[in-house]
């Protein structure tokens, strides 16, 4: 069998005597809940009484309960809510009604790569984890494809578990586009690499420092922010659309010499050595206590940094200019 599957390898009948809880109705829940509902599965949505998301998922036409009740008469667990929530419900509130044959899944192996959540000897423990926003997973499943996922297996106590995580995969629209093979440990490390080094961290950081270059020198904010800000998206897409390379053949020859001649400056060796770093951190589990701990605490670094960097001169220029562009902040169903 290859390491990459498609809907010809995953038979979505395994499924179909079996109820599948949805904890969570967030930018994951709600498209893993509709699509699978849209594919003829029994789904549930579990979320907490008090839960904003209650109504919603009513409204899109799903059975909701509390995530206890969803625990007990479901098959198969979903668990979409944020890293840090999960172990405290997946104690209180699933575990106390897990029964033998079932199977817990996570669409992150955070949780249980880092041993968070331990779950029985008894149950199966898949992920399967989609490769874009939930907004993306959506829309894609509507229009007849699909985002490409991660699968990876646990625990396999029904020598089934592949199968199942096959075929939830197709009926979230995964194996339409492809779903790639992989394990917790090698999808939770390069997960959080790259978020941590490129594409949250990375980015973030290096589109501040170069408008604080820009400004600093003198030059207009506002033409800082489209040239250091604006402009990242039209780049973007035309790497994820054929890589850099074709990134390289669109844009002029005068960009393209200023990427391959000044690109290896901005992020030299020493940034490299950086990088190899924070995956050391990652991989010995010192990120995972040090984001356990400060959730412990209440987020206070957490919190701090992110109200400093809203009041970063960058997001002030950018909210007036995205005023003035209407084409611009419209909110993803």
């Amino acid at each position: 069998m290859p390491s990459i599957y498609y809907d010809r390898h995953a038979d979505i009948k395994v499924l179909k005597s079996k109820t599948i809880a949805i904890i969570g109705y967030g930018s994951q829940g709600h498209a893993h809940a509709r699509n699978l509902h849209d594919s003829g599965l029994k789904v549930v949505v579990g979320l907490r009484k008090e839960s904003a998301f209650w109504k919603r998922a009513q409204k899109d036409g799903l059975k909701v309960m509390t995530v206890a009740e969803a625990a007990k008469i479901a098959n198969i667990i979903m668990i979409l809510i944020p890293d840090d929530k999960q172990r405290t419900m997946y104690d209180n509130e699933i575990a106390p009604h897990l029964k033998k044959g079932d199977a817990i899944a996570f669409g992150h192996g955070f949780n249980i790569h880092f041993g968070q959540v331990v779950p029985p000897s008894s149950v199966d423990v898949f992920m399967v984890a989609p490769k874009g926003p939930g907004h993306l997973v959506r829309r894609t499943y509507e229009q007849g494809a699909g985002v490409p996922c991660l699968m990876a297996i646990h625990q396999d106590i029904s020598k089934k578990a592949k199968k199942i995580a096959l075929a939830y995969a197709k009926g979230i629209g995964g194996t339409r586009a492809g779903v790639l093979e992989t394990t917790f440990r090698e999808e939770t490390e390069t997960d959080l690499f790259g978020e941590q080094a490129v594409l949250c961290g990375g980015v973030t950081e290096l589109i501040r420092a170069g408008f604080d270059t820009l400004v600093e020198a003198g030059y207009n904010p506002d033409l800082a922010y489209f040239e250091c800000l604006h402009e990242l998206k039209l780049i973007v897409d035309l790497i994820y659309e054929g890589g850099i390379g074709n990134m390289r053949y669109s844009i002029s020859t005068t960009a393209a010499y200023g990427d391959v001649t000044r690109g290896p400056r901005i992020i030299p060796q020493s940034t490299r050595d950086e990088m190899k770093k924070v995956l050391a951190e990652i991989q010995s589990g010192n990120f995972a206590r040090e984001f356990i701990l400060e959730n412990q605490a209440n987020r206070p670094v957490f919190n701090a940094r992110l109200k400093q960097d809203s009041e970063h001169p960058i997001e002030i220029v950018g909210e007036k200019l995205r005023k003035m562009m209407p084409f611009i902040g419209k909110k993803l169903k």
